[in-house]
């Protein structure tokens, strides 16, 4: 994995994790890749210093110092993610389909969670159907 330090047009600054230097360019080329703070998918890479691996950052990487307020947060956060997937339903890639319905009245009001891509987002942010990205948690992808 390859971390970049990212910045938008607006000049926000954030990171993002990528395979490879070419999937970070086939994401933004599919317009997968935008700002978190604004949403502009105009993203480029910032000048970043190489980082040089140490033992101490390899124990650090193996043994992530994690405070108890931080694990208290994240065991929290947890139970938000499992509650609201408990009680929606997961209709996948035929999230902004199935949202755009509830919002305009073609189908029954219910929770829902699926897939959209950044475009789709922001088209259903536009239009005010009213969504939220669910968090990534660490844990969810190991």
């Amino acid at each position: 994995m390859i971390r970049y330090d990212l910045v938008c047009d607006n000049a926000h600054e954030f990171e993002g994790w990528f395979g490879s230097s070419e999937d970070f360019g086939r994401q933004q080329e599919r317009g997968l890749v935008s700002c978190p703070s604004c949403g502009s998918p105009r993203v480029s890479k910032r000048l970043m210093a190489p980082s040089v691996s140490t033992a101490r950052k390899k124990e650090e990487r193996r043994h992530p110092v994690m405070t108890a307020h931080d694990q208290q947060a994240m065991d929290k956060l947890r139970q938000i993610v499992a509650t609201i997937k408990a009680n929606a339903e997961d209709v996948g890639d035929r999230f902004p389909e199935e949202a755009r319905k509830i919002h305009y009245g073609e189908s029954e009001q219910r929770g829902l969670i699926g897939r959209a891509t950044a475009e789709e987002a922001r088209s259903l942010i536009e239009e005010g159907v009213e969504i939220a990205p669910l968090p990534i948690l660490p844990d969810d992808k190991n």
